[in-house]
């Protein structure tokens, strides 16, 4: 029963870490760009997309379509790098564990 708990235990810590770190990721962003530079969409660590920046030189209204694609194209790399960041930061509360889709 001591071994079990000393897991509660240390449960309870990891989980007050886990909470730290989620916390954390709400303050770091990530940048991502299409178009050469033309479109670059900024995105917090917990998925929010906090800025869209449109180069003038990218906009033309015969070709609206190419500049929907390249918003999308730089959102969705900035999606990317935020998966990639969490599975950084949270990745070492896993680390070992086989839990499919935790983060």
């Amino acid at each position: 029963m001591k071994n079990m708990g000393n897991m509660m235990k240390q449960m309870q810590k990891m989980q007050k870490q886990m909470l730290k770190a989620q916390e954390e990721l709400k303050e770091k962003t990530v940048e991502a760009t299409a178009g050469g530079g033309m479109v670059t969409v900024v995105a917090s660590g917990d998925k929010r997309i906090l800025d869209v920046n449109i180069s003038e030189d990218v906009v033309d209204p015969d070709d609206v379509e190419m500049l929907q694609d390249l918003v999308l194209a730089a959102t969705n790399e900035a999606l990317k790098k935020v998966d990639e960041l969490i599975e950084q930061d949270m990745g070492k509360f896993t680390k070992g564990m086989n839990m499919p889709g935790m983060f």
